[in-house]
């Protein structure tokens, strides 16, 4: 009977590390997958970010094309993260990009729901780590976009949005709660209505080689909820550039410019500099105003259809309407690598490091990163 037992343990050992290894091999293989079939997978989620510190959690991806023969078909791409970090926040977000036959039609959804505590610095281009004020917030944010091909490579649409901001002063008695210019400190509710042009001609929407992308959306948050929660308007361009260098060699390049209009914006509302898509390197929402600009570029080295570097650098600010100047702007930059998980789809995880200025009696600023999908 032990003899029995041991036989099937043996078997059972051999089978799980026979799978093991074939997942294994399936991971780091540099074949590229030419079915263009739908591939699932779910993941143990893990980031790093400043904000929020190390995140831990589980998550899942799905990735199709509608129509499978068609080699100009692009991917559409849905997935589900929910995390808890280091630095006790709790995070949700539910994201889909679908394209339809021939890319005819363009659907975008973002839900994301966050409980997290952060650092506020004020308002302006030149903040002092001085005057960090520890708050929390809780978030709820979610946008649809749909979008119609209307001339050759052109997409006009429509953008629905809704947001929901609460905040706590952690430390009563900072800049937070004394500085009378920082209106709306508990929060509010903001429901815009918009409409959105892009122009892409890039070869793929998640690892572009060549190709031009650029989109313009205009929102309006009418008078929905009434008392201090905002009205007014927002506008969004982004142009970004990819051209091929060498058949394993990408130059991106990539200009933002958001603006927000109204008599009054609250502190949460306005365009924040930093994350782990533009400017990496600067802690999210240390600098704020009502404008916000930047430009970055990426070289961009896949050496195996699995793995990729990159170098990046860029240049940005933020500042109040009708004060736009050259002056002030902030330098990044950085390196990274890149996982590709479905190389044919060109699906990745990156790990990135970005630097940034360093100011008197401060730091440097610099930030690490890791995240889904390239940063533009």
């Amino acid at each position: 009977m032990k003899k029995h037992c041991l036989v099937i343990l043996s078997l059972f050992i051999s089978a799980s590390s026979f799978a093991q290894m074939k997942l294994i091999r399936k991971m780091l293989s540099n074949e590229k997958d030419t079915t263009r079939k739908a591939s699932f997978l779910p993941i143990p989620s893990f980031g790093f970010s400043q904000e929020t510190g190390f995140e831990f959690g589980v998550g899942a991806i799905y990735s199709f094309y509608v129509d499978r023969k068609d080699t100009l078909n692009r991917s559409s791409n849905f997935s589900l993260n929910t995390t808890y970090s280091t630095k006790k926040t709790a995070n949700l977000t539910l994201k889909g990009d679908a394209w339809t036959k021939g890319n005819k039609y363009h659907f975008i959804g973002d839900v994301r729901f966050k409980d997290q505590p952060f650092n506020f610095y004020g308002v302006g281009n030149s903040t002092q780590k001085t005057d960090e004020d520890k708050l929390n917030q809780r978030i709820l944010k979610m946008l649809f976009d749909a979008e119609m091909n209307t001339l050759p490579k052109a997409y006009t649409g429509v953008s629905l949005g809704f947001e929901n901001h609460r905040f706590t002063d952690k430390e009563i008695g900072g800049i937070f709660t004394t500085n009378p210019q920082i209106t709306d400190k508990d929060g509010g509710s903001v429901a815009w209505i918009g409409a959105s042009q892009s122009y892409d001609t890039r070869n793929s929407n998640n690892y572009p080689t060549k190709g031009f992308f650029g989109r313009v959306t205009y929102q309006y948050a009418p008078d929905f909820f009434g008392g201090d929660n905002f009205t007014g308007s927002q506008i969004k361009v982004d142009v970004r550039n990819f051209i091929s260098l060498a058949p394993k060699v990408v130059l991106g390049v990539q200009g933002i410019f958001y603006t927000i209009q109204s008599k009054s914006t609250p502190f949460y509302l306005l365009q924040q500099m930093g994350n782990d898509q533009v400017m990496r390197g600067y802690y999210s929402g240390r600098y704020r105003d009502e404008n916000l600009m930047a430009a970055q570029a990426e070289i961009r080295y896949r050496f195996m259809n699995r793995f990729g570097i990159v170098a990046f650098a860029g240049t940005g600010k933020v500042f109040t309407n009708g004060q736009f100047n050259g002056n002030g702007l902030k330098p990044n930059y950085g390196l990274g690598g890149r996982y590709f998980f479905d190389p044919a789809k060109g699906l990745s995880v990156r790990i990135d490091y970005g630097i940034g200025e360093k100011l008197q009696n401060e730091k440097r600023q610099s930030g690490f990163y890791i995240s889904l999908a390239e940063a533009f």
